[in-house]
């Protein structure tokens, strides 16, 4: 017998073994009404309205559903629900600009956009047929007197969620997340994080980012509830594993730094010790932080690694046995690697050095894109763009950055787009854009500049007019004035020779 795998199996369960349950506790104060504690009977029921209610719009299946929003209690239903009904989820990246969410709502052919109404005024240029806040007229769009019309034929190969990233292009692309595709991955991160009813969830990742890795649905199909957090704030996430019992969390190294930070300040002793494990991607942190993270908060250090194109999980790296009795400078070693490879994962290097995986969690390619889908599966492998080793005990270190990308706080940055937009400042003859190390981000945005003859800018004058034209994360936070680039013999900026001097005394050539 062969069943579809789909998106719907996960809110199904939870709505039959878990119903009473509280399934969403949604942030206390935000701009919309708070959807507050909801049982996932509630939350299933909420699905089938909105289905409803797209089916009223006309929004047939595989057509494409766009929201940019913050972490919400509505974000998080509309992920459990839209690709349940055999239509296609867009989670768009809240902090982008208005003219990088009009080019993603395009190129996706969204016919529906649903805002957040703290986004409302920055993107009211942002157009489409049917577009709502995710507000009252979100809950306008809700039908709970009918019933929506049934997925046709459920195909767990259909796309489920389009979810786009920055790569070594200006323009993002769009990854295209299978139903089997988020089914195993959601499943096999629960299975290697223990994943239980027991849990309680805090939404500490933004839930665009790779659809939350996939956690919203590891989690409902669990049992476990699902408490969200708006922004992260270091001491709002001390205050949430206090006040609900939190056990588990995932987020870029950043997340956690602002949480020691808080926990300096923190009266009385801190919430979670011996029960909350975290999970940490987006950039290798610091073993000093590792060892931070379990001796000061007694939490669980876990390190995963992948990339949207990958649901995102690849590899997992937890604390094992036989790590129990080692002192923490070693374990935070160990445990400083990008891991093994998730079970039904394959890992290799090529000749060149670059990580290749195989696996049901790798993309089906990218949105009308087919040159860039053939060149990554080119092979019958996923090629990663990151440089990497794999060890005697088969676990892989990142070591270089093949693709032109800097990530900081676990954002993904092109460095080709800050380029374009420096090369459109009128005192600028030649820009580079690289990361440097940066204990808090990761790595730092950082611009290298030559001025044109006879023109003259500021640090602060190069700053402002890249604010002014893309999302603030992307913005350089450092500029640094030179008279000339490095290059080849065939005039190609050798931007490794750039980093050099940033990076000569990290242990990796990206952080």
């Amino acid at each position: 017998m062969r069943v579809p795998l789909t998106t719907r199996d996960f809110l199904d369960r939870a709505e039959l073994v878990y119903g009473d349950r509280t399934g969403i506790i949604d942030e206390p104060t935000q701009p919309a009404p708070s959807l507050g504690e909801v049982s996932y009977r509630e939350v299933a029921r909420r699905g089938r309205a909105l289905q409803a209610g797209l089916d009223e719009l006309g929004i047939g299946e595989g057509e494409r559903v766009a929201i940019v929003s913050h972490n919400a209690g509505r974000l998080l239903e509309l992920l459990l629900s839209v690709p349940s009904s055999g239509r296609v989820a867009v989670p768009i990246n809240f902090r982008l600009a208005p003219d990088e969410v009009s080019y993603i709502v395009g190129h996706s052919g969204a016919r529906v956009l649903l805002v957040d109404p703290e986004l409302e005024s920055s993107l009211k240029r942002v157009e489409a047929e049917h577009r709502f806040g995710t507000g009252e007229e979100y809950e306008q769009l809700l039908r709970f007197d009918t019933e929506p019309r049934p997925w046709s034929a459920p195909d767990e190969d259909a796309t489920a969620t389009i979810n786009y990233t920055s790569g070594t292009t200006a323009r993002p692309k769009g990854v295209q997340m299978t139903h089997r595709n988020l089914w195993v991955n959601a499943v096999t991160f629960g299975m290697h994080m223990q994943v239980s009813d027991r849990d309680v969830y805090l939404h500490t990742l933004p839930m665009f980012h790779c659809n939350g890795w996939g956690l919203p649905y590891t989690m409902a199909g669990l049992g476990a509830t699902q408490v969200v957090l708006r922004k992260v704030d270091g001491a709002e996430i001390l205050r949430r594993v206090e006040r609900h019992g939190v056990t588990m969390m995932s987020g870029a190294p950043a997340v956690w730094n602002s949480v020691l930070e808080a926990a300096a300040e923190w009266d009385g002793e801190l919430p979670g010790r011996d029960r909350v494990r975290i999970v940490v991607a987006g950039a290798p942190p610091p073993s000093r932080t590792i060892a931070r993270v379990e001796s000061e908060l007694g939490w669980e250090f876990n390190q995963i690694y992948g990339l949207t194109e990958t649901a995102p999980l690849i590899s997992i790296n937890r604390p094992r046995a036989e790590y129990d009795e080692l002192d923490p400078e070693e374990r935070a070693r160990l445990l400083s690697r990008a891991g093994v490879p998730a079970l039904g994962t394959r890992l290799a290097i090529s000749e060149s050095g670059e990580v290749l995986a195989q696996g049901n969690t790798v993309l089906a390619g990218y949105w009308q894109n087919p040159d860039a889908t053939g060149e990554a599966l080119e092979g019958g492998w996923f090629h990663t763009g990151d440089g990497g080793v794999l060890d005697d005990d088969g676990y892989l270190t990142i070591s270089d950055r093949k693709k032109d990308v800097i990530i900081t706080g676990g954002e993904n940055v092109s460095s080709i787009e800050v380029e374009d937009v420096l090369f459109s400042h009128p005192a600028v003859a030649e820009a580079a854009v690289i990361g440097i190390p940066d204990e808090k981000w990761g790595e730092l945005v950082t611009a290298i500049v030559v001025l044109a003859e006879g023109e003259q800018a500021t640090e602060a004058d190069i700053i402002a007019h890249c604010k002014a034209r893309i999302a603030g994360y992307k913005v350089p936070k450092r500029v640094e004035f030179r008279d000339e680039l490095a290059r080849t013999a065939t005039g190609k900026i050798q931007k490794f020779k750039l980093r050099e001097a940033f990076w000569q005394d990290s242990e990796r050539k990206v952080n």
